[in-house]
């Protein structure tokens, strides 16, 4: 009797497998080496400061030596120094420039946003673009004009030409990124106080300025900034009454003797009011660019 051929082979057995072999994500490892980089940039932009919030709490025998002490005792001679020469008249004026002029720019530039988004006048970008041509010329371009204007109508070290100068300078700034920011307003907002009867002037203040406030507060905070590092005119048209905290700074650089740890400590001590108003406006700061940067 023959027994039957089998017709069909039996089917291989799968091989065995040791374990799949992981595969890299690449939107992972690029999302970690961005993150590497990032913090490596972060930390380069705050070592400086920490180096010199650190050289400030030491003598100037300590500061000036290379490579640098870093077990030297710590002093506040520096600071000492600092309160001993006298800098409340000049940040009071750096303060009162800064804050006049913050606020006279924002009271400027809301209704000329207003004008060029929300309710457009004729050739809205053309004015928008001379808005921005006057960031285009040189500030030391039009120094000596406006050192013979201040002269000639005897506004040199008067701190009202600095408050004048600081609005023109943010004017244009704050104009720009509050019309950003404008631009976000429901229209059904301003129908509807129209239709209330408000006129400009209060549906600005009750109903636009409310929505818009984090977009303003990150406009204040930016031309504060600016009013209050500005070195250039207030160092070339102020004298002994208008000087400000920058120009005070400078007063420190000598020709004689050693002065580190001094420049240190009075340049902390004049960045702490920028820092402060940092901080407290940081939340409005973050809403206010988001949402003029999100369309």
């Amino acid at each position: 009797m023959s027994t039957p051929a089998s017709a069909a082979a039996a089917p291989a057995a799968a091989p065995k497998s040791s374990g799949s072999a992981y595969t890299p994500n690449p939107k992972k490892r690029s999302g970690a080496l961005l993150g590497v980089l990032a913090w490596i940039i972060g930390l380069l932009f705050v070592l400086p400061v920490v180096w010199m919030v650190w050289i400030s709490f030491h003598s100037e025998n300590d500061a000036a030596t290379n490579p640098p002490k870093f077990d030297a005792p710590f002093s506040t001679e520096g600071y000492k120094n600092f309160f001993d020469s006298n800098p409340w008249p000049s940040l009071a004026n750096s303060l009162t420039a800064s804050v006049v002029s913050t606020l006279i720019v924002l009271l400027l530039a809301l209704p000329a946003a207003y004008a060029l988004s929300i309710r457009p006048v004729k050739k809205w970008s053309d004015v928008l673009f001379f808005f921005l041509s006057t960031k285009f010329m040189p500030v030391v371009a039009a120094l000596l004009p406006i050192y013979l204007f201040a002269q000639k109508v005897n506004l040199l070290d008067n701190i009202w030409l600095l408050i004048l100068l600081y609005t023109s300078m943010n004017l244009p700034i704050a104009i720009w990124m509050l019309r950003s920011f404008l631009a976000e307003v429901p229209t059904e907002m301003l129908e509807a106080a129209q239709v209330d009867g408000a006129g400009l002037v209060r549906t600005l203040r009750e109903v636009i300025a409310p929505v818009v406030m984090p977009g303003i507060a990150s406009a204040a905070l930016i031309c504060f900034i600016f009013s209050w590092n500005e070195m250039l005119f207030a160092r070339v048209l102020t004298g002994t009454v208008a000087e400000t905290a920058p120009v005070f700074l400078t007063g420190f650089v000598t020709s004689q003797g050693l002065f580190l740890a001094k420049v240190c400590a009075a340049s902390i001590v004049v960045s702490l009011p920028v820092l402060a108003a940092g901080f407290a406006a940081q939340d409005k700061l973050v809403q206010g660019l988001s949402m003029g940067a999100v369309r």
